[in-house]
């Protein structure tokens, strides 16, 4: 019977950590994306307590724009999970799903919840009652059609990600990290709930919109084709420090204006695609 050399077996050990340890890399952000996620539900439930207390709407800004930032940090780390699994050629169906399963809540309930919270929990009901039921009742059909709608866009991800061919550059349908990222911004700028009922409608109507988009067959740019590690002009460093800099000190308005800017923008790609002439059908040969 054969004994196994000895020498061989450090380095096959060695290897197989190393493995082991790039797969547990881009899980480890996925982890913190489900972090921010947990931390922005308590931090809404928290605002909705304050408001429920009858507090005012300016005691639960404070909670509201620490959840709307907590869904904004876990972007970031959503936005990395994937990158660092591509680079390091450790993507597997289970990063996959647990990713898809992190991004329902983080970027599905969280935010649902917090526009509820936000935008119509702390309505005032001096405009009637009526209309403060009407609203309530369509803010909780409207935020849970933003949840079930970022759902099934998870769901179609995963199908089209397993298909051998597909643009690689585009989205079809608005990604639902980027949804979030909508409520997010808007929160974060405003701080204080909404205490106007025509506000509230108007919110409402925001969140439907970015439901539907989600579902929808827009396209939306995806920055997977951006190679990081290709060489770049001095100015691209330059114009990233601009804009960190720019998010550190002025977060509220430069935050809201990358968020409608991308919102925006796969509608402008929709209509100018509508627009762009297609080349004309051949003509039919028929035979002599």
């Amino acid at each position: 019977m054969d004994t196994p050399n000895p020498q061989l077996e450090p380095p096959l050990r060695k290897d197989s950590r190393l493995r082991r340890g790039v797969y547990i890399l881009p899980s480890l952000f996925t982890v913190g994306t489900l972090v921010c996620g947990y931390f922005a539900l308590l931090s809404t439930l928290k605002g909705i307590q304050l408001l429920a207390a009858g507090l005012g709407a300016g005691m639960s800004a404070s909670p509201f724009d620490e959840a709307a930032k907590a869904i904004g940090l876990a972007i970031v780390f959503d936005g990395l999970d994937g990158r660092i699994a591509r680079l390091t050629n450790s993507t597997s169906a289970f990063g996959r799903e647990f990713d898809s399963l992190a991004d329902v809540i983080t970027f599905g309930v969280a935010p649902a919840l917090l526009a509820y919270a936000w935008g119509v929990r702390a309505v005032d009901d001096i405009y009637g009652t009526k209309i403060i039921h009407i609203l309530r009742d369509a803010g909780w059909v409207i935020t849970f059609a933003f949840v079930i709608c970022g759902a099934a866009r998870l769901a179609r991800f995963n199908i089209d990600t397993v298909k051998p061919t597909g643009d690689r550059r585009y989205f079809i349908g608005m990604p639902i990290p980027g949804a979030a990222g909508v409520v997010a911004a808007v929160v974060h700028w405003g701080k204080e709930p909404l205490t106007y009922w025509l506000y509230g409608g108007a919110w409402l109507l925001l969140v439907l919109l970015l439901a539907f988009l989600m579902v929808s067959r827009v396209r939306y740019y995806s920055f997977k084709t951006l190679d990081l590690r290709r060489r770049r002009p001095y100015f691209a460093i330059i114009l990233i420090g601009l804009i960190v800099w720019a998010i550190w000190w002025f977060s509220e308005f430069v935050l809201l204006a990358i968020a409608l800017t991308y919102l925006i923008s796969g509608l402008l790609l929709r209509f100018s695609s509508r627009l762009r002439p297609h080349p004309p059908a051949p003509e039919e040969v028929h035979p002599a």
